[in-house]
């Protein structure tokens, strides 16, 4: 079989947060490490470091492709073999155009395939299914797309309970944090009274300049920083970790992290119930609650500083978090995807 050549169409920017890249970056070091072409096709908008890790793994990034023929177009121009859709906004029309084309097609979901018909869907969340589709899926967080910073970062156990008086915690919320988290959660982990020393990723200059108005507490520190590459080893370094619930849950639970989660949008809902009735991570509420004004706003905020003094306070709560988690996503899920994609090409290749 000659050179596997692989497009994944997705994009990156302030509004849209960066998931679906940080996920397609995940599968293309796999099919990288498998010998496959890869290059990378979508907008990355006003984000450095992204282009970078891009960059420094040799993948070239490309326009577009929109409409269904694009996409086709696009396939039949570049030589592809294997087209990854991973994107809300693409017309779901696109699969089935790529399908159609003799393009073999993986979309990537969460917990809704938009009408797209697919050779192969993965949605990689905490007990996902979705009967019904036209073809098969990988369901499940044992199919967790993770980059190789973290897998090499993951513990060979999870992380033991930790008596430390003032804890170190961690909080970001997805590349850009699109939807201005930051701010609320460093006020809701003040408020909690508890000495810590936070650390915040600000993914943008105008949530930098909210978190740097928040006054810390007695024994508090609070430390704004910038995204960083280096992210898998400030989790694995924090005592608590608060995020949103997005695609880093995967990354948290395979490096064993002792975290709390916010539901920040809608399409989180489901997979954050989950993850927080399994005991893989704390619940901090919604977004739209802890920013509500009025006696429900301060009441959802009472109630997720609670939660929280109650993890800083307890190492053995943590310590169960950690265990949970880092049963759940053992760091293979990417190699499990790309097996199931290079079978059914190579059985598809036989029967033509």
């Amino acid at each position: 079989m000659s050179t596997l050549r692989v497009g994944l169409r997705c994009d990156a920017g302030p509004k849209r947060g960066v998931g679906h890249l940080v996920r397609c970056l995940a599968l293309a070091e796999e099919f990288l490490a498998r010998g496959a072409h890869v290059a990378v096709f979508g907008t990355v908008e006003r984000l450095p470091w992204a282009t970078a890790e891009l960059a420094t793994r040799g993948i070239p990034l490309h326009p577009g492709p929109d409409t269904p023929a694009e996409l086709v177009e696009a396939a039949h121009r570049h030589e592809l073999d294997v087209v990854v859709l991973d994107s809300y906004e693409l017309d779901p029309a696109g699969a089935g155009a790529l399908r159609a084309a003799g393009v073999f097609t993986l979309a990537v979901i969460d917990g809704d395939s938009r009408g797209q018909v697919a050779d192969l869907y993965l949605d990689q969340n905490f007990g996902a299914e979705l009967p019904g589709l036209p073809g098969r899926l990988l369901a499940g967080s044992g199919y967790a797309l993770l980059r190789d910073s973290v897998i090499t970062a993951r513990p060979p156990v999870p992380p033991p309970a930790a008596t430390v008086s003032r804890p170190r915690v961690l909080a970001f919320f997805g590349g850009t944090d699109a939807v201005g988290a930051a701010p609320v959660l460093t006020r809701v982990l003040v408020a909690t009274g508890h000495p810590m020393d936070l650390t915040v990723i600000v993914g943008r200059p105008e949530i930098e300049a909210e978190v740097e108005d928040v006054a810390p507490g007695r024994g508090q520190i609070i430390r704004p920083v910038p995204p960083t590459s280096s992210l898998p080893t400030l989790i694995t370094e924090a005592d608590l970790v608060v995020s949103a619930a997005g695609t880093s849950t995967w990354e948290l639970c395979c490096l064993g992290a002792p975290a709390a989660l916010v539901c920040v949008v809608d399409n989180q809902r489901e997979s954050y119930a989950r993850v927080v009735r399994h005991g893989l991570a704390a619940g901090l509420g919604e977004l739209p609650e802890l920013t509500a004004a009025g006696i429900a706003g301060r009441a959802a905020r009472a109630t997720a500083a609670r939660t929280l003094h109650g993890l800083l306070s307890s190492p053995q709560r943590r310590a169960t978090l950690a265990a949970q988690a880092w049963s759940t996503v053992d760091g293979q899920g990417r190699a499990r995807v790309v097996d199931a994609v290079l079978d059914a090409v190579r059985a598809a290749a036989v029967t033509d």
